[in-house]
């Protein structure tokens, strides 16, 4: 396997975009929500790039898709945050709808991949 491989993978960059779109997000957001809904995003957001690299630096296939997975469940967390960070009109819809469609987009690709790592098992 070679070093880094996550590097290669089109979801990683991805994932990588929308970290830094929602650092910028919450930027804007209270500072009473410091410790809070801004910390838990964060957490969130970053967590989906990280369990990607981990999960490709696994040597275990199964492994690696239970590092998808969990990339893909922080992925639904960033979102159901961002729809929080909405309904209390710290961010527009605007705002939030370029950043669904990157959300989209890194769902379908973290789903294929995790496919064809499981094709790769049962073969």
């Amino acid at each position: 396997m070679e070093d880094f491989y996550y590097r290669k993978l089109k979801v990683y960059h991805l994932a990588k975009e929308l970290v830094a779109d929602v650092y910028s997000l919450a930027k804007s957001f209270p500072k009473t929500e410091q410790y809070g809904l801004t910390s838990q995003l964060c957490r969130a957001v970053i967590s989906i790039p990280s369990n990607i690299a981990e999960g490709m630096g696994r040597f275990s296939k199964k492994e690696r898709v239970h590092f998808l997975e969990v990339a893909y469940g922080s992925l639904m967390e960033t979102m159901c945050q961002l729809e929080i960070a909405e309904m209390l009109e710290y961010i527009s819809e605007e705002q939030i709808q370029g950043i669904e469609t990157k959300v989209t987009n890194a769902s379908k690709m973290l789903i294929s991949l995790r496919k064809a790592i499981e094709n790769k098992i049962t073969n």
